[in-house]
């Protein structure tokens, strides 16, 4: 029997380690491809020779092929465009070497300096501009771009561990046609746009678009200038959980005529808005300028289920648009502007403000978050804060991580 010889392909993506094994010589075997900050882009991409910029390894990258990046920072003068797709079986890998540090800086991107009222045009929206599916990225930090990830029209995707900070819009937005895509262990924060004076920049935003699938989970959202997290216009439901969202919507870069919204999870809107039913479960808002969760005029028929808020300056839980469906089980809010608003639609059941009594600093176990907003777990999920907005009384409400 005549025995095949084997080509292996071995990388390193985020925490994952991509083995693939393929007949040497066929067209279908993957590759990995590596580059690195003093690589050249005419280099074959391997680890003794690498390629130089991460858009050359995007335009070779073939489904089952592996990107690999080296450490270093990456200065872009265009932004990375990935137009070609993997697939549900072989889908393509970005992310970091061996967990190295990864920078994607789109400072010197022209995008990124639109003046006030002005517009991004849409291929230039993103340090990481995407329009494709079956991608796993893992492990980069993306800075100073005209939005740090823009995802439109993308199914299948897996973003793990990424981190979106100080951008210039949102730090994630995945928006028109899209499904069935993984958002996971995502810290996004300080984002800002100069150009509408806070009005839309937030840290995660689904929003402008449908498709099922959509997940959110184990974000961390803090300080972005308008919303934490903005299902803006987004007319199929998403599923967020074990997500937390703080310190949103204040004007920390002293913009004029300042415009941010500053809630901590933006179920919805528009005008009119759809009518949708996401889920948010195990999640935590505090200390935002506006709402901790509001329905944002969804009347959909959204489920808020053991989640927290804590001292946002508006409405714990804002859920009274007119004709809402929503319903709010075993729910806990702690010394917010207002505990919740719940219209006469609204089923709303073993929350706090049903229970009654005293809910505040006094009564929970702990209100210093330094645990849970401190460094992750090595495998990238959030760490544990096992007494962080618990009740003394050991009411079963809210959220627990």
């Amino acid at each position: 029997m005549r025995r095949t010889a084997m080509r292996t392909a071995v990388a390193v993506v985020g925490a994952v380690v991509v083995t693939v094994l393929a007949p040497a010589g066929e067209a279908s075997a993957a590759t990995t491809l590596v580059v690195a900050t003093d690589g050249n882009d005419s280099a074959p991409g391997t680890l003794a020779q690498p390629l130089r910029t991460i858009q050359r390894a995007v335009d070779l990258a073939r489904p089952g092929d592996v990107i690999a990046v080296r450490g270093g920072t990456y200065a872009l003068t265009d932004n990375v465009t990935i137009a070609t797709s993997g697939t549900a079986s072989q889908p393509i890998g970005l992310g970091a070497y061996q967990g190295e540090r990864v920078v994607v800086d789109g400072e010197r991107l022209p995008a990124s300096h639109t003046p006030v009222g002005g517009s991004v045009p849409r291929a230039e929206r993103g340090a990481i501009h995407m329009e494709a599916s079956h991608w796993r990225i893992s492990g980069l930090e993306i800075v100073n771009g005209p939005y740090g990830i823009y995802c439109d029209g993308c199914n299948g995707n897996i973003f793990s561990r990424i981190s979106t900070h100080d951008n210039y819009e949102s730090g994630f937005q995945l928006q028109g046609s899209s499904s069935d895509n993984q958002i996971l262990n995502l810290d996004s924060y300080g984002n800002r746009d100069p150009r509408k004076n806070g009005e839309s920049a937030d840290g995660l935003a689904v929003k402008e678009g449908s498709g099922s699938g959509n997940v959110v989970r184990g974000a961390r959202l803090w300080n972005n200038v308008d919303d934490g997290f903005d299902a803006w216009k987004f007319a199929s439901p998403i599923l967020i959980e074990n997500t937390i969202a703080y310190g949103n919507g204040f004007n920390r870069w002293n913009f004029p005529d300042f415009a941010g919204d500053g809630n901590g999870f933006k179920m919805g809107g528009g005008t009119p808005a759809p009518s949708v039913g996401h889920t948010l479960r195990n999640s935590i808002a505090f200390k935002n300028a506006a709402h901790g969760v509001t329905d944002n005029g969804n009347p959909g028929a959204q489920t808020l289920t053991r989640n927290t808020t804590w001292a946002n300056a508006d409405t714990g839980f804002d859920a009274d648009v007119s004709g809402g469906t929503a319903t709010l089980t075993a729910n806990l809010s702690v010394a917010d502007g207002r505990a919740a608003a719940v219209g006469s639609g609204t089923a709303a059941s073993g929350n706090s403000w049903n229970l009654g009594g005293t809910w505040n600093a006094a009564s929970m176990l702990s209100t210093d978050p330094g645990a849970l907003t401190g460094p992750r777990s090595a495998d990238g999920s959030l760490p544990k804060a096992p007494t962080f907005l618990v009740p003394r009384n050991g009411a079963a409400v809210g959220a627990r991580f």
